[in-house]
């Protein structure tokens, strides 16, 4: 079992508290599921593992990895990794992926950099992180475990005095049952006049989608995910990019803590 070296920042031993949302709809905390962050390569690889199972077997995505069954890439190494498992099992039915600001700097810049050109977010790199590889196993997609991944980032984010995450918010490039990147031209035009970031911080996509060649005006709503983000006060950067491995537009996305709702900042922040 191969010990992970020490982390950027400390990260805290985690617990599940009740859920404080007022919202009867949003789902609350599953019992039975614990949160904690990868200490050994062991760990890191069941998390790999299931995004491997997520995004390639179900999803489609055509991978390069050096290990068979894993998604691997290269910022996992620079990265925090966070778990959700089941109790009964200790199987990995949740993750996501962290890189901290001196991380990204020793990666030599983020994923999201590869997808968008974030010159303008130069100012928010030294208390910016970027949330990635999020993804939930299909038999626990009631909203309880990625409500458990949001309350550990918040946590983490708080004690360590960072206020910003980015993000590669992902649209699967098919509708109804067909290939086609009219979804998600269509959610863009919708959030691009509902949920657009100040134009001092909007960032240019390095492969854009060209959503300007296609249908955007399809009645069809934003992937969970995404309409969860919202929730939390996040903000779309820009025009989403075509990433052709995943087969998906990425939406560069934005959250800061101070932009948290009230109620939201009560639940996770305390």
């Amino acid at each position: 079992m191969k010990e992970l070296p020490n982390p950027t920042f400390p990260v805290a031993r985690l617990s599940l508290r009740e859920s404080l949302w007022p919202d009867s709809a949003v789902p609350q905390v599953v019992p039975g599921i614990s949160v904690c962050w990868a200490r050994h390569q062991d760990e890191v690889r069941a998390a790999q593992r299931l995004r491997h199972a997520v995004f390639a077997d179900e999803m489609g995505a055509r991978l390069t990895t050096p290990l068979a069954g894993h998604d691997i890439d290269r910022f996992d190494d620079f990265c925090e990794h966070l778990l959700v498992r089941d109790g009964a099992t200790q199987q990995v039915i949740g993750t996501y992926r962290v890189l901290t600001p001196a991380q990204a700097r020793r990666a030599g810049g983020t994923y999201s950099d590869t997808e968008f050109d974030l010159a303008r977010l130069r100012d928010m790199r030294e208390r910016m992180v970027e949330l990635g590889r999020s993804c939930v196993h299909p038999a626990h997609r009631q909203g309880g475990v990625i409500l458990a991944l949001w309350g550990a980032l918040a946590d983490f984010m708080s004690r360590n005095r960072l206020d910003t995450m980015i993000g590669c918010a992902s649209i699967p490039m098919w509708h109804q049952g067909a290939v086609s990147g009219e979804a998600a031209a269509s959610i863009w035009r919708q959030l691009s006049r509902t949920h657009m970031a100040p134009e001092r911080y909007h960032v240019q996509p390095r492969l854009a989608l060209p959503v300007d060649w296609l249908d955007g005006a399809l009645d069809i709503e934003p992937p969970a995910l995404i309409k969860g983000y919202l929730r939390l006060g996040a903000r779309v950067l820009g025009a989403p990019a075509w990433d052709p491995d995943f087969n998906s537009a990425d939406l560069p996305m934005l959250m800061r803590i101070e932009d948290l709702p009230a109620r939201y900042r009560r639940h996770f922040l305390g």
